[in-house]
């Protein structure tokens, strides 16, 4: 174990899919490659790229959206741009679920309805909307409110100030005991979506390589252990910690929706190209100028590629 650690900060949205961080926190896996990394939860995706853009934060677990947008200049910070923004790791496939009110059954009923997401141009708000082109309702049927992250849209949607808002895992579970209903999950409509990449400066990523593959590194280490069977009921303990309202059969079937093969945690950390262009494909059906062209220039896989090739990677 290493004496004198680096201090990484990691910003992040509130959600199960953090479980890879708690573990790599709680079995000190980050301290093996000298880091002391502490995550902490940013208001919303301007907040987090302010504090990307002044170095007051290193890594970003962020939408690959936000990336797209950021590096085309199409954010909503006072310059909107962030052209030094990379996505180095593929994350997650998102766990995005349309809940409404109780009384809203279907998505045609989300007429006249206010819908918060967490900013009106970035992350998952052109993946609501396309949600409701597909069930052919106008976007000007709607009022679309920014209310920041997932965890602030879910507080906002139980006390009663907005119709409907896209949560992501384990939200959904939380709203439904509460009498919400999931209208659409985002892998039925979206099966190659990428949600969550781990996000960098280039500038920084280039003069501390080794805090950035110790990251992945360590990170990895905690996919692997939350991936053993003989884990799991440890893993159920942490979510538990995370989110005290989930019951044990909660927690459990989180944790199998974070394992799932197909929609979970990416294990190989890889981002696919089909998630990539589907994402794109998203953003420039609604964006105002394309980032099609450019959607390889936001990820720089050089510092996975090497953590890859250690010896480490496979433990």
């Amino acid at each position: 174990m290493e004496d004198n650690l680096n201090a990484l900060t990691v910003l992040g949205f509130e959600g199960a899919f953090n479980l890879p961080v708690w573990v790599g926190q709680r079995q000190r896996l980050f301290e093996k490659y000298g880091l002391e990394v502490g995550l902490e939860y940013v208001k919303g995706s301007v907040d987090m790229i302010n504090r990307m853009t002044s170095g007051s934060a290193q890594v970003a677990l962020t939408s690959v959206d936000n990336v797209l947008a950021y590096r085309a200049g199409q954010g909503e910070t006072a310059d909107g741009s962030a052209p030094d923004l990379v996505a180095f790791m593929g994350g997650d496939h998102g766990f995005l679920s349309l809940m409404t009110k109780p009384e809203v059954a279907s998505v045609s009923q989300l007429r006249g309805k206010c819908l918060s997401v967490d900013a009106l141009t970035t992350g998952f708000a052109f993946v609501l909307r396309e949600i409701l082109v597909a069930n052919h309702v106008a976007l000007t049927d709607v009022t679309f409110d920014a209310a920041g992250g997932t965890g602030n849209r879910y507080r906002a949607l139980v006390a009663g100030k907005h119709d409907g808002t896209l949560v992501r895992a384990p939200f959904e579970r939380l709203a439904e005991r509460h009498g919400f209903n999931v209208l659409v999950r985002g892998s039925a409509l979206f099966p190659d979506y990428l949600g969550t990449v781990g996000a960098v400066m280039q500038s920084w990523a280039s003069t501390n390589q080794d805090q950035l593959i110790g990251f992945i590194l360590a990170y990895r280490e905690a996919l692997n252990w939350i991936f053993d069977a003989s884990n799991h009921e440890a893993a159920v303990e942490i979510l538990r910690t995370g989110f005290a309202e989930l019951t044990d059969d909660e927690a459990r079937a989180v944790l199998d929706d974070l394992m799932d093969p197909n929609d979970g945690l990416i294990h190989d950390m890889s981002i696919p190209d089909a998630g990539l262009d589907q994402v794109s494909r998203i953003r420039d059906a609604h964006a105002p100028v394309s980032t099609y062209e450019s959607r390889r220039d936001c990820v720089d896989l050089r510092y996975l590629e090497l953590a890859q090739s250690s010896t480490r990677w496979a433990r």
